[in-house]
């Protein structure tokens, strides 16, 4: 195991991730910020009619009051059309996300709700529309320009430039949202965020740390669902002033119901344990958060769909092999096992488990080789992806692992031989004749190409 020096990470991290997950943070948060950008503009409208008023530049202020009321008529058209405009842009984006997610994988849907450009699209235009109402209230029936109070000349340049922005982001989100119907681009998507989920996580193996004697267990006392993540910071910091350490039980992406133990406490606490609903929070499914293996499920689930009878698409499959090689390969020579996160005095305060080696090569090989034995496009694929798997762990692990009892090259490559010999197995019974096995059995990166 690796024991990891405790580093407190920003506080708004697993908030954000929490946030990223939502469609309506963003809307919200930008219709907030276009009502205090009207009042600013207004501000600064009734700033420059009482400027010109000051001064008496009557003709000037006539010019204005002109020029608005001509822009008048594109602000009401924009606001009588940007909802209706809204609507009907992405009502055909759900069923554009329904159709991949019907061909690809339903969490093509997650993919489409954390995208920053389908958010900012949406609140860009709900934005607009508000503006837009908000500036029309801004005019007055007043012509005498004395007596006016204020002229909309700012909020209608404003408008202007939030009807071109849309026009631009409306160019950017179509290209978007077709792309999530496209197999290259989603599961590179996917993998971007695996790997990026990889160096945010720490990872161990190893010599296991020496705990104290388990004294308690603490259940889970919320709604079912799956573990989504933890708050590392108040689960150190509620260990360190008990004077205990904890033990994370079910894996990041089980499942789990009340009354499930949650956290084993080693030591004896100076007071009864609660843990706050907010150190462990639950979902309905899984995400990237602290989950090293959820890129790999679904690269895995893409490829099943691709596999099966009504689809048959081994080309798909391909795809998300070569994107399971990518992961699998970031990982053969890193640490995996228990992760101990240490306080800022550097004593172990929480003990989390993560997925091993064997567990991953597992999630990425296993389901793949079993439906792809007729299949020498993907069987081929596969020869070559263990390959190389093979020949990386070979290489080694720094030579820093020997000296503290951590996976051999051996070991990890136990795993890939025995997939291997698993693949080459389902070949030779599900193809009878020789020739076509030893062709699907031939390796190839490109498959049949």
């Amino acid at each position: 195991m690796t024991v990891r020096s405790y580093r407190r990470p920003r506080p708004l991290s697993p908030l954000r991730e929490h946030l990223r997950d939502t469609l309506w943070f963003a809307p919200t948060t930008g219709l907030v910020c276009v009502f205090l950008l009207w009042w600013g503009a207004s501000a600064v409208d009734a700033e420059i009619v009482r400027h010109l008023q000051d001064e008496r530049a009557y003709e000037e202020l006539r010019s204005l009051m002109s020029i608005t009321e001509d822009a008048k008529t594109i602000v009401t058209t924009i606001s009588s059309a940007m909802m209706t405009f809204v609507g009907v842009v992405f009502s055909i984006s759900l069923v554009a996300v329904q159709m991949a997610s019907g061909q690809l994988t339903p969490r093509v849907v997650r993919i489409f709700v954390r995208s920053r450009i389908s958010k900012l699209t949406l609140t860009v235009f709900l934005a607009t529309f508000l503006f837009s109402l908000l500036v029309l209230t801004s005019y007055e029936s007043v012509v005498d320009p004395r007596r006016i109070s204020s002229v909309p000349v700012v909020q209608s340049l404003l408008t202007m430039a939030l009807v071109a922005l849309s026009l631009l982001l409306f160019i950017a989100y179509v290209s978007s949202t077709l792309r999530l119907m496209q197999v290259g681009p989603v599961v590179d998507r996917i993998t971007r965020e695996a790997m990026h989920a990889l160096t945010r996580q720490p990872t161990g193996e190893g010599t296991p740390v020496e705990l104290p004697v388990e004294s308690v267990r603490i259940p889970y006392r919320g709604r079912a669902g799956v573990l989504r993540d933890v708050n590392v910071t108040a689960l150190v910091r509620k260990a360190r002033r008990q004077g205990v350490v904890l033990r994370l039980i079910p894996r990041i992406g089980d499942f789990v119901v009340p009354g499930t133990p949650m956290l084993a406490v080693h030591g004896e606490p100076d007071a009864p344990l609660r843990v706050a609903s907010f150190a462990v929070h639950v979902g309905t499914e899984r995400t990237f958060h602290q989950d090293i293996g959820f890129g790999l499920r679904q690269l895995s689930d893409i490829a099943l769909r691709a596999l099966s009878p009504a689809v048959h698409d081994p080309t798909t499959a391909v795809q998300c092999v070569d994107r399971i090689v990518q992961v699998l390969s970031a990982l053969v020579n890193e640490p995996l096992g228990a992760i101990h996160h240490r306080d800022a005095k550097g004593a172990v305060r929480l003990e989390q488990d993560v997925p091993t080696w064997e567990d991953l090569v597992d999630l990425g090989l296993a389901e793949i080789r079993e439906a792809a034995a007729d299949t020498p496009q993907v069987t081929r694929r596969l020869m070559a992806a263990i390959d190389d798997l093979l020949l990386l762990a070979t290489q080694g692990p720094p030579s820093s692992w020997s000296q503290s009892g951590r996976m051999s090259t051996e070991d990890r490559r136990t795993p890939l031989l025995r997939h291997r010999t698993l693949l080459v197995q389902s070949v030779v019974r599900a193809v009878p004749e020789a020739a076509e096995r030893e062709f699907a059995l031939l390796p190839n990166r490109q498959g049949i190409g």
